[in-house]
């Protein structure tokens, strides 16, 4: 729907249909002669019926097909002569709702008792009687309704593809551009810091076989390379996270707390609850958390010791991240990209993310991911 323009939900709309429909035929076939005993009483409530069915064409078509089907025959019976418009409509919405060979089989039986009940229920010769019951029901409007139906249910398939067609083209052109740039950054960036990373080791090597003290600014130098190196390697297997190479998820979070472990930070992973499948998005944001986390806790905490905790709940995942650093504010890892992108993540798929100093002392991270609809 454009900006601006009003329209009504589709109920409402349903329901004037239906409402205008049963006014249209109730006006129509009460115009005519009246007819004797409650043939008038029993006809008008068919085409009562007939038409405000028509409000649940939508959510039942072929229940709609059938009452307004009925409903025709009915008020032939009673001796209506009224166009059978409600059965038209049905016959238009479920076509649309791809119903189309029952719509066929239906329309020609109803056709077939049409004939009949007018030979049954009024007199006169045969030829008249079949006559009227072709007044009854058109064979140009039903041919119509239908090819409608077929014409509208054809154009909204094409443009539910064509949706499709642009939101995978969007991804594609999304997953070659990432793949541009990791192999950009592979190229222009990788062995430049390789050569920063080796040549501040060797210096401070030689500097320390020689006996002499070795400068901070190298040692920041050698570090700054080490993180630098194992960032930039983070960075590009995010860009290559894709159908080829099968992206980190939870089945990955023991490895990564195992490599922090070997650095001589002492960490520990619990699994609490019921482990279960959770979806992809799911798992590679567990997955992004806890490797940020343990990052900004190795860089920035201070710490000895960090505790891990995956919880399986029936319906989310729970994640945190508690270390034993300084318990001043400023120990905590400083909302730059790292942090901004973890809450994009949790935030995209609908869940809650906490980071804060904690009361013990330390610095908390703490998230839930919803898994509804896990398969």
């Amino acid at each position: 729907m454009d900006k601006g323009r009003f329209a009504l939900p589709a109920p409402v709309t349903d329901w004037a249909l239906a409402v205008g429909v049963a006014a249209l035929l109730l006006g129509t076939g009460l115009s005519g002669p009246p007819l004797p005993g409650g043939r008038e009483l029993s006809g008008s409530v068919m085409l009562a019926v007939g038409g405000l069915a028509l409000a649940a064409r939508r959510r039942a078509p072929l229940v709609v097909l059938a009452a307004t089907g009925m409903s025709a025959v009915g008020c032939l019976a009673a001796g209506f002569e009224v166009l059978a418009v409600s059965y038209l409509v049905a016959v238009y919405g479920a076509v649309r709702a791809g119903h189309r060979a029952v719509a066929v089989v239906a329309s020609v039986g109803l056709v077939a008792v049409l004939h009949l009940t007018a030979l049954v229920a009024h007199d006169g010769p045969a030829r008249e009687v079949v006559a009227q019951a072709r007044n009854t029901l058109e064979i140009a409007w039903l041919i119509a309704a239908f090819a409608a139906g077929e014409a509208v249910r054809q154009a909204e398939r094409r443009a539910d593809e064509a949706e499709r067609t642009r939101e995978e083209a969007a991804r594609r052109r999304a997953d070659e551009e990432r793949l541009r740039i990791a192999r950009e950054l592979h190229d222009s960036l990788t062995h430049q810091i390789s050569v920063i990373k080796v040549q501040s080791e060797v210096a401070v090597h030689v500097a320390r076989h020689r006996g002499e003290q070795v400068s901070e600014a190298l040692l920041a130098i050698q570090e700054a390379g080490r993180e630098a190196s194992r960032e930039l390697r983070v960075t590009l297997e995010a860009l290559r996270d894709d159908d080829t190479a099968p992206p980190h998820g939870l089945d990955h979070i023991s490895s990564l707390v195992e490599g922090f472990r070997r650095t001589g930070l002492e960490t520990t992973l619990t699994i609490e609850g019921r482990p279960h499948a959770v979806p992809a998005a799911v798992g590679r944001t567990a997955h992004r958390i806890v490797q940020e986390s343990l990052t900004n806790v190795a860089r920035h905490a201070a710490a000895t010791t960090v505790s891990v905790l995956i919880d399986y709940r029936p319906d989310a995942l729970a994640i945190r991240v508690d270390d034993n650093g300084r318990a001043t504010p400023p120990s905590g890892p400083t909302p730059g990209l790292g942090l901004i992108g973890m809450r994009e993540r949790v935030t995209a798929l609908g869940g809650r993310l906490r980071t804060g100093p904690r009361s013990a002392g330390g610095f908390t991270v703490q998230a839930e991911l919803p898994t509804n609809g896990a398969s």
